[in-house]
């Protein structure tokens, strides 16, 4: 009974001298993310706020930028994980293309983290805001700017379930008035890898559909809503028909001061890269994602999968907060107000 006591307690003491070992080798780890078009502008914040978690525990970072393409996509994840990746960070193109690289890691006891855009696999931590509350937020701004009239969607990828997410937000919210006949629907587009200049494409053969009869926009984030009020100004209609966005990108947000843009929901990706960086690095540690702060059960996506996710929250902003954003150091007063016409926007006056 003694032998077996303290071997019992010998191997107890080697395991709590392992762990604490392992927990403080932070250092050690390599955390690779896998970025799906980081030519966007918000995706450069996203990245800042997760170096900053991972030096903070002194954490190695490299990455890959897939370009758009799902297919390049798989190759440097593969790339990621042959550079010794411990955890990997994906933002996906695709999230049905990118399952077998998931899978590849997962094989390979290495976590991942599915970034802002959901991965249905059970083997993924989702870390994103709550989409189909920001398409809530949208519709409610739009909405409350134009009751009644022609409404035109602006969907994201179609590949990306984001996409899905917020238009079922927004459905959800003006399907009384749709309904009751008060909005219609006179078009709708899913828009190639959310680029702006194919947003553009999609407003402008709407409007020759309708003869430029078009009361109101609801776009999925700001760089399209940019593309849509590009088409818009090209018509003479830009600040007459309200339109929504999302991310808070610096000229989304000097739009909704110069009134072309409603309402862009803020997602801070300051704080989204920063969880997502901490809880990369605690998954390499050995965590279980159950107990990570704010872990709960997630079943929106298209298969009703249950995956363990972290959803933010967001923030609408319109002419009538604009302090919030500007008080919060993500811009300044000079960017948001640059142009605007003194006694147009309170703010800015």
């Amino acid at each position: 009974m003694k032998f077996a006591y303290k071997l019992a307690i010998g191997a107890a003491l080697l395991a709590s001298a392992s762990v604490a070992s392992f927990a403080a080798s932070a250092k050690d780890l390599t955390v690779g993310v896998s970025w799906s078009n980081f030519q966007e502008e918000r995706w450069k914040t996203d990245e800042k706020a997760i170096k900053e978690a991972l030096d903070k525990v002194g954490a190695k970072y490299i990455s890959a930028d897939a370009q758009a393409s799902p297919s390049k996509q798989l190759t440097d994840v593969e790339s990621l994980i042959s550079k010794g990746a411990d955890v990997l960070l994906i933002l996906a193109m695709d999230n049905e293309a990118i399952l077998p690289a998931v899978k590849k890691a997962t094989d390979e006891g290495i976590p991942v983290v599915a970034y802002d855009r959901l991965i249905e696999s059970p083997n993924v931590l989702y870390v994103s805001f709550d989409n189909v509350g920001v398409g809530r937020m949208m519709a409610k701004a739009i909405e409350a700017a134009k009751p009644a009239g022609n409404y035109a969607f602006i969907k994201g990828d179609k590949g990306d379930p984001n996409a899905d997410f917020l238009f079922s937000g927004i459905k959800e919210v003006l399907k009384p008035a749709m309904d009751a006949g008060k909005i219609k629907n006179v078009g709708e587009s899913y828009t190639d890898g959310w680029k702006p200049d194919n947003a553009q494409r999609n407003m402008e053969q709407i409007l020759t559909k309708t003869n430029n009869k078009v009361d109101a926009v609801v776009a999925e984030n700001d760089g399209m809503a940019g593309g849509v009020v590009a088409a818009l100004a090209a018509q003479g209609l830009a600040g007459s028909v309200p339109v929504s966005g999302q991310d808070g990108d610096h000229a989304a947000i000097n739009r909704v001061a110069l009134g072309t843009q409603t309402v862009s929901i803020w997602k801070d990706a300051r704080d989204l890269g920063h969880t997502a960086g901490a809880a990369a690095v605690a998954l390499a540690q050995g965590k279980k994602k159950s107990q990570i702060e704010g872990v709960k059960p997630f079943s929106g996506g298209p298969k009703h999968m249950t995956v363990d996710g972290i959803l933010l929250t967001p923030l609408a902003v319109t002419k009538d907060n604009l302090n919030v954003i500007v008080d919060k150091g993500w811009i300044t007063k000079a960017e948001v107000c640059n142009g605007v016409k003194p006694g147009t926007t309170k703010y800015c006056n």
